[in-house]
């Protein structure tokens, strides 16, 4: 199984609407691409907060191929649509692991 695990700093100013969105829209976009079998949404805990609130969010994979085709199909026009929704709000980085 691989994880494909997006860490987002969101700024506090946006920060309830931006979790709001990605429970209503842009995780279940993501699953609806076929790619994923599940998915788990976090806030981490136990950090600095003064620039923003932490979020990550993992979305499991059975093959790579599932990864590859959603990031070659999907990735860039689902990040685009946060950029145009939040601009420079947050920011995001991804990391792709594998189950041991």
């Amino acid at each position: 199984m691989l994880i494909y695990n997006i860490t987002t700093k969101v700024e506090h100013s946006i920060a309830h609407k931006w979790v709001q969105w990605m429970k209503a829209e842009h995780i279940p976009t993501i699953m609806e691409t076929g790619k994923f079998v599940d998915f788990n949404f976090a806030k981490l805990i136990d950090i600095d907060e003064t620039d923003g609130l932490t979020y990550a969010v993992q979305f499991f994979a059975e093959e790579k191929h599932d990864y590859d085709q959603y990031i070659q199909l999907h990735s860039a026009q689902l990040r685009k649509e946060a950029i145009d929704k939040w601009g420079a709000n947050f920011i995001s980085f991804r990391s792709l692991m594998e189950e041991v």
